[in-house]
């Protein structure tokens, strides 16, 4: 290899060796511009990370407040409010009280099924009043409207009746047609009971439907009470007499008595209950409460429903389930002035708790309001 030769390899290594000094020069120029900028968006993610586990965690608590705050009554009557709350917003946004105002107040009481009879007492007062000048405003007219559906439900009696004294057991007949939460209902009754300290026996007089007797041992255990059950198919009558005569004899306060909603035999269900009635107090117990379980949904079915069960029963009371998720609440008004039954307890969930004592003024607030 000759001298030029030699020369042109240095000369080659000296221009690589320069491009790579100058690449390296480079690239730590690039990353030490980098790093600046990274090392500052650092704090800025750890700032925002911080901020978003903050608010997670706030949401997580604000959650668990809401889910453990109870839903008042107004909240749960939500479907039965929107019967009315339509008209009444349209009748508050007029001037005055015209003829649409009283067709758009009878359309939302019939909706909410308060029935053709009470809604035409209701509009009928009122319509009066306006004619003599007394309401002269809509605002007037729903308030008046309101005070009167109040005073229609206000000082009735909805204590569960219940003889201290009597020296032998109370009967509560449970009645009403299989689907409208009958031995539910019995069975909550039960557990509230017991907490006021009063012993319990139910008795499965629901003979003629399978999965009564295992529904009401299911909340005979839940609650403590204790049960008499019969053959399946058999007499209704001779397993509520039973269970008074067993509750008589272990000087237990409170027999519930579930009966039967629909029969599987050519015998009439009225008759069947009219039998039981009578059974019921051939012993030692006295029947001081017939409830009737209404299912709220069902409306003027309902009002069907109490005037059959009261003629062969004589129903001291009604148990109005459901009530949460209908609009047709109303029924209310229909079974207390046409019939002169006071709803005593209502249903506004599912658990035991949710069972509770009808307040009519919570009730009207929450429709209106």
């Amino acid at each position: 290899m000759n001298n030029s030769s030699l020369s042109m390899i240095f000369l080659l290594l000296a221009i690589a060796g320069l491009v790579f000094g100058v690449g390296v020069v480079a690239i730590s120029r690039r990353k030490a511009r980098v790093v600046p900028q990274i090392q500052r968006a650092a704090p800025v993610e750890v700032v925002e990370a911080t901020a978003s586990a903050d608010v997670v965690n706030v949401v997580d608590v604000v959650v668990e407040v809401v889910a453990a705050a109870p839903l008042s009554v107004r909240d749960r009557l939500a479907k039965a409010r929107s019967s009315l709350s339509g008209a009444v917003g349209s009748v508050l946004g007029r001037s005055d009280i015209n003829d649409e105002t009283w067709l758009e107040l009878e359309e939302a009481l019939l909706r909410a099924d308060v029935g053709v009879r009470v809604a035409q007492s209701l509009l009928g007062a009122l319509q009066t009043r306006v004619k003599s000048k007394e309401i002269t405003t809509p605002a007037q007219l729903i308030n008046a409207l309101r005070s009167d559906m109040s005073s229609q439900l206000v000082g009735t009696s909805r204590d569960l009746n219940f003889e201290a004294n009597l020296g032998a057991p109370n009967i509560w007949l449970m009645v009403g047609v299989n689907g409208a939460g009958k031995t539910t209902s019995l069975g909550k009754i039960a557990a509230q009971q017991i907490a006021l300290g009063r012993t319990v026996l139910m008795a499965a007089g629901d003979t003629f439907r399978a999965a009564a007797g295992e529904q009401l041992s299911t909340w005979a255990e839940r609650s403590g009470a204790q049960i008499v059950r019969g053959a399946e198919g058999g007499d209704p009558s001779s397993v509520i007499f039973d269970g008074v005569q067993s509750a008589h004899s272990r000087n237990i306060d409170l027999v519930l008595a579930d009966t039967a909603g629909r029969l599987q035999s050519n015998t009439n269900l009225m008759e069947e209950l009219r039998k039981v009635r009578r059974v019921a107090e051939k012993g030692a117990g006295k029947v001081t409460e017939v409830l009737l379980v209404i299912d709220a949904t069902t409306g003027q079915n309902g009002l069907q429903q109490a005037r059959q069960f009261t003629e062969a029963t004589q129903v001291t009371g009604v148990v109005l389930t459901k009530l949460d998720g209908s609009a047709k609440g109303g029924i209310v008004f229909a079974i207390e002035t046409e019939l002169g039954i006071p709803v005593k307890l209502v249903g506004l969930g599912e658990t035991i708790d949710d069972l509770v004592v009808f307040n009519p003024t919570e009730f009207i607030d929450a429709l209106f309001e």
